[in-house]
């Protein structure tokens, strides 16, 4: 895989949701040295949230991506009741 960044900050971490990709960035140079955020088409970054703290940046990408999970798990039984009729 290679590497990839955005606004300085190297990719570090992925986790994939439907169509959303939710990553964890690493920039030791920047006065918030990790970054978490919402990612479409390969380079879309949006909605970033900022820290110091490595497990507090690694709770909220966990955080981010299982919240995602669990909407498109009820989107999906939602969606596989209303078929049932």
């Amino acid at each position: 895989m290679s590497e990839r960044s955005n606004a300085g900050y190297i990719i570090i971490s992925a986790i994939r949701v439907g169509d959303t990709e939710y990553v964890l960035g690493e920039n030791s140079k920047a006065p918030a040295r990790f970054v978490t955020w919402m990612c479409r088409n390969g380079s879309d970054y949006f909605w970033g949230r900022y820290t110091d703290d490595p497990l507090s940046a690694l709770r909220n990408l966990l955080d981010r991506a299982g919240s995602a999970l669990e909407a498109l798990e009820r989107r999906q039984r939602e969606e596989a009741g209303q078929h049932e009729d």
